[in-house]
């Protein structure tokens, strides 16, 4: 706990930070109004606010806190590397011993074709580098026409310059005259919301083949990349039906171009393996990896980078000019050692395969027969619960699209669970450390809330 927070009461850090705080993705007009929440300390899956209320972290941070918070281990590893060495550059020929351990510690935790790391501060600039790296990679192959990189409509890859383009969120793109030229972007496999007239192992292939359009519209010697979250996380856990990532893969393999598997939010055993893209029987050239590699105790984020990719930049004998300040920080090396340490001695990734991962679908998705939702789904550790106006007609959505969502989710916020609403859906994500008690309280809450919300919609005529 800080000494901020034992010494001010909430309303005067609230006039703190509105007077100096710009907060993310915030209105900051009406936050300033409303008044920040103020979180103090976190142990487990509980956080803890400014007025004592105690809270389960159902998105684990931001999609991060894959250990949980308060995890002593890695405190006394970042301690102890600050006193030894708390900062040098990875530039001008140098390295040191957390960012040596941690590259070799990745690469053996990748698959096998994958043995390299570049290292950077977040998701959002690892996929900054990976959008220099893919054409810089064909230039290097003599094939420098290789430029368009190809997304998907609600993907997130960040919010820098790069990211947002890569991503496909128009209300981003509309803030400054993005995206870049040389991004295109594909519809999503998004099967409750736009694909239910088929059934849903007919629209993934579908969905799929919107990926073999677009290359033969653009032209395969002009198509660099394909990037893609394995389960779209920011856009409402969208999770793609099962013959979506072969259709794809088998469409990748016929072609000369690289896939990059966005693993910010699915790496790190977040759906029962180290990363998705195994989880979906993927073979990327490139792996953008944060949040989880160090489960959010400091930023720390990279690129993971193919046998192929590598030596294809190497080849040429030249630099590579792209870097960071805090590129492989030992500290935040340190923090991730520590952090996959727990993460394989306590078998999260297997735990959340095997045990809790199972555990709370079954749960969460019985929620599915509430007269408030039209579909529940997970895989692993990630979920969503599509909130609808008529369950008989589930794939109709309420007349302003954002607003049941919200009213839901400040009702969790309320009964002490933090859920995120993604237009009309309510999402979770919770710490892998979840036990099975736990995973209760986090359903029944989830049930509490839908009933409290379904109420306050029928009061105010949004639902008959």
């Amino acid at each position: 706990m800080t000494a901020h927070s034992n010494i001010y009461p909430t309303k005067a850090l609230q006039e703190l930070d509105a007077a100096h705080h710009w907060h993310p993705f915030s209105d900051m007009k009406s936050l300033n109004q409303e008044g920040s929440r103020v979180i103090t300390h976190a142990d487990g899956i509980w956080l803890t606010d400014s007025e004592g209320n105690r809270i389960l972290d159902g998105m684990a941070g931001l999609w991060c806190v894959q250990v949980g918070h308060g995890r002593k281990e890695i405190a006394d590893a970042v301690y102890k590397q600050m006193n030894e060495l708390s900062y040098y550059n990875t530039f001008f020929k140098t390295t040191h011993p957390p960012a040596i351990a941690l590259s070799e510690k990745l690469a053996k935790l990748a698959p096998d074709h994958i043995n390299r790391v570049f290292y950077c501060s977040s998701g959002s600039e690892a996929n900054d580098t990976v959008f220099r790296m893919v054409r810089t990679y064909w230039d290097k192959m003599g094939k420098p026409d290789k430029k368009v990189i190809i997304g998907r409509w609600n993907g997130y890859h960040g919010s820098t310059l790069a990211g947002t383009s890569l991503g496909g969120m128009k209300g981003m793109h509309q803030q400054g005259g993005l995206p870049v030229p040389g991004v295109h972007h594909i519809d999503q496999p998004y099967w409750f919301g736009e694909g239910h007239e088929m059934s849903p192992e007919e629209f993934g292939v579908f969905a799929a083949r919107k990926l073999e359009e677009a290359i033969d519209e653009i032209g395969e010697d002009k198509v660099a990349a394909f990037i893609a979250e394995p389960i779209q996380g920011a856009g409402g856990v969208i999770i793609p039906p099962e013959t979506y990532w072969p259709e794809i893969r088998r469409i990748l393999d016929e072609r000369d171009i690289l896939f990059v598997s966005d693993e910010v939010i699915c790496g790190f055993g977040r759906l029962g393996e180290w990363f998705g893209s195994t989880h979906y029987g993927m073979k990327p050239d490139l792996m953008p990896i944060a949040k989880g590699l160090t489960s959010g105790y400091l930023p720390m984020g990279g690129v993971m980078v193919s046998d192929r990719v590598a030596e294809g930049l190497m080849l040429s004998g030249e630099e590579f000019y792209h870097g960071y300040t805090y590129s492989g920080h030992p500290a935040c090396a340190a923090a991730a050692l520590a952090n996959l340490e727990i993460i394989e001695r306590e078998g999260l990734v297997e735990r959340v395969k095997t045990d809790i991962g199972p555990y709370l679908k079954e749960r969460w998705l019985k929620l599915g027969d509430h007269p408030l939702i039209g579909e529940a789904r997970m895989t692993g550790l990630v979920g969503a619960l599509e909130l609808v106006p008529d369950k008989k007609n589930p794939h109709r959505p309420f007349k302003d699209v954002g607003t049941a969502g919200t009213i839901c989710r400040d009702i969790s916020f309320g009964n002490g669970m933090v859920m995120r609403a993604v237009r009309d859906s309510l999402i979770i994500s919770p710490p892998l450390v979840l036990t099975h008690e736990e995973a209760d309280i986090l359903v029944k809450t989830a049930e509490k809330t839908l009933d409290e919300t379904y109420q306050v919609l029928k009061r105010d005529g949004w639902i008959g």
